[in-house]
């Protein structure tokens, strides 16, 4: 195993280093050179404490850390896929997955250092006075994502070894009419499960950490707008996914005579499936009045985050930038109690969004990077 380690280490780990070295030493330089060098440590130590002691400053950090996560699954599937990479199908294939999962669990690990002794330096000082709740779901948090993104890699390199198999769904639906608006989700369930499957397990994880946090104030309406935009943020991957199975395997569908109107509406229809978990919870938790504006919140978000791909193209490093900058500004509005806004505001500049770009470009030169 310690050989299978020290390859994927070599590999993904320092590859993904020196392909990011510029934007990493931009960030520490950042966060370095933001105060004056007499006043940084007591700077990152005030920043620690408020991670360990403010929710919400724990959830923005949470989500930062989110998207420098999603960058590194999205480094590591592409390398997989590179040809030179192919012999670790085959011989990481040799050891049990147990060993694989390991092994990939150390690489993440370093691929995650910079957070990960950030957050433990958080935790620990947190832990020091007397913080306990946050500081736990800190180290919870750098522990799942370890796992969960070894799950993934586990799952990818495997893949070779099922690539036969086809869903019970599409073995059962093989013969049934199939609208446009199902085709990413007959996908999903067929190819894509296993991100699929994460993401729901991080949307939970999200909703329980939230109003756990917020236990006190559980009822208060912003706690629900923040949950859902931290749950719809979280379908990001699925949302980047979506936009790049349309652009590569549904191009010919640029042909047909569908109006902007009905393209809109079937992208929604899909996200509206793909969150029936996240409804049902809604709609058992609240009324059914509170319940459909979040979710008409929560569709209005991920419509928005869908639209912004027609702008950007599949250009993760970009999207990903923007993502974060949209969560705050969402986060902020909600903060200020405006949720009845969010929603048609966001469907009205994702549909701007969606009609002045959808027929301006190639998607013949759509490059993933």
């Amino acid at each position: 195993m310690q050989s299978l380690t020290n390859v994927l280490v070599k590999i993904f780990a320092n590859g993904f280093f020196r392909v990011h070295a510029g934007i990493l030493l931009f960030i520490f330089l950042a966060m370095v050179g933001i105060v004056p060098p007499q006043y940084l440590i007591g700077y990152h130590k005030a920043l620690m404490l408020a991670m360990g002691s403010n929710p919400f400053m724990m959830v923005l950090v949470f989500v930062g850390w989110l998207i420098y996560i999603i960058k590194s699954w999205h480094y590591v599937s592409g390398q997989v896929t590179v040809v030179a990479q192919h012999f670790l199908f085959y011989s990481s294939n040799a050891f049990t997955k147990q060993k694989q999962l390991k092994s990939w669990m150390i690489t993440q690990a370093f691929i995650l250092s910079p957070i990960i002794i950030y957050g433990l330096i958080a935790a620990g000082l947190g832990f020091a006075n007397h913080y306990y709740a946050l500081p736990l779901c800190i180290l919870l948090y750098l522990v799942a994502s370890v796992y969960v993104s070894a799950v993934i890699y586990t799952r990818q390199i495997n893949r070779l070894i099922d690539g036969s198999k086809q869903s019970l769904l599409l073995r059962l639906s093989s013969k049934l009419r199939k609208p446009y608006f199902s085709l990413y989700i007959y996908y999903i369930f067929d190819a894509r499960k296993v991100p699929y499957l994460i993401t729901k397990a991080l949307s939970w994880l999200i909703i329980t950490g939230v109003f756990w946090v917020f236990a006190d104030v559980k009822n208060d309406v912003r706690v629900a707008g923040i949950a859902i935009l931290a749950v719809i943020t979280a379908h990001i991957i699925l949302v980047f996914d979506e936009r790049k199975f349309e652009a590569t395997r549904l191009s010919l569908a640029r042909n047909l005579p569908y109006s902007l109107i009905r393209l809109f509406t079937n992208f929604a229809t899909v996200y509206f499936f793909l969150l029936i978990p996240e409804t049902v919870w809604l709609f058992s938790r609240f009324s059914s009045l509170m319940a459909f504006e979040l979710l008409l919140l929560g569709l209005s978000i991920i419509m928005l985050f869908h639209c912004l791909l027609y702008r950007l193209g599949l250009n993760m490093d970009q999207y990903l930038q923007w993502v974060l900058g949209l969560f705050i500004v969402l986060f902020w509005v909600i903060m200020f109690k405006l949720l009845w806004l969010l929603a048609p505001v966001n469907l009205v500049v994702a549909y701007g969004l969606l009609y002045k770009n959808y027929r301006n470009h190639d998607p013949h030169d759509l490059k993933v990077s």
